[in-house]
């Protein structure tokens, strides 16, 4: 039997490395996206030292253009992958001040990416392999930050993104959840990348609930 595939959009050595390691732990082949090819190479490298199976794709997800020929790299070089998950976000405070311009950039990055992905993912083979996406939320969409309106926009709209999808592929076959980090990543031990990555595993195990807080 071939190894299972999971995409991570938005690799890092943050949460994205921890998610992408907790899969290839259950021997999954892992895909590591990012936009800068340097740091993909040193990722690619660190988990070959492990011992796990990794392919690297750049892609600039603000770039409809990019995420169409990165997907197209992944479907010639690995076939339909079994998980997406969406990784993407600028965590930054606000500038100051604040434009317009600001607010899409922001926006484009942390949830027309997503959309992007999604749609470039999604096909009658990835429904038929009962494909997973899971995506990256955050606790800001309920419980604004101070400095953080485009994030705090930005999670609202993924979370209903996720729920539209959700209702949308799973007649499909398709699950389509969100996992809600209540917490800054690495703040402290309970936020530690490696113990939040632990949920997206049980998510995509469980198929169950669109929608999961770790808090």
């Amino acid at each position: 039997m071939s190894k299972k595939t999971i995409i991570v959009v938005g690799a890092g050595q943050g949460l994205g490395n921890h998610i992408a390691e907790r899969f290839a732990k259950e021997d999954f082949r892992v895909l590591l996206m990012a936009r800068r090819a340097e740091a993909l190479n040193q990722y690619q490298q660190a988990f070959a030292e492990q011992g796990y199976e990794t392919s690297t794709v750049p892609c600039d997800v603000t770039d409809v253009e990019s995420v169409k020929a990165a997907f197209a790299r992944v479907h010639d070089e690995v076939g339909t992958p079994d998980v997406l998950v969406y990784n993407v976000g600028i965590t930054t405070p606000d500038e100051q001040p604040l434009t317009e311009q600001d607010i899409i950039r922001h926006f484009t990055a942390d949830v027309v990416g997503a959309y992007s992905c999604i749609k470039a993912v999604v096909s009658d083979e990835f429904a038929a392999k009962r494909g997973a996406i899971l995506l990256t939320g955050g606790v800001a969409c309920l419980s604004p930050f101070p400095g953080y309106l485009c994030l705090s926009m930005d999670k609202g709209a993924l979370r209903g993104l996720a729920l539209a999808m959700h209702n949308e592929l799973e007649p499909r076959g398709i699950f389509v959840g969100t996992v809600m980090v209540c917490g800054i990543v690495g703040g402290n031990e309970h936020f530690a990348p490696a113990n939040i990555a632990e949920s997206y595993w049980q998510m995509y195990q469980d198929r169950k609930d669109w929608e999961v807080k770790y808090e």
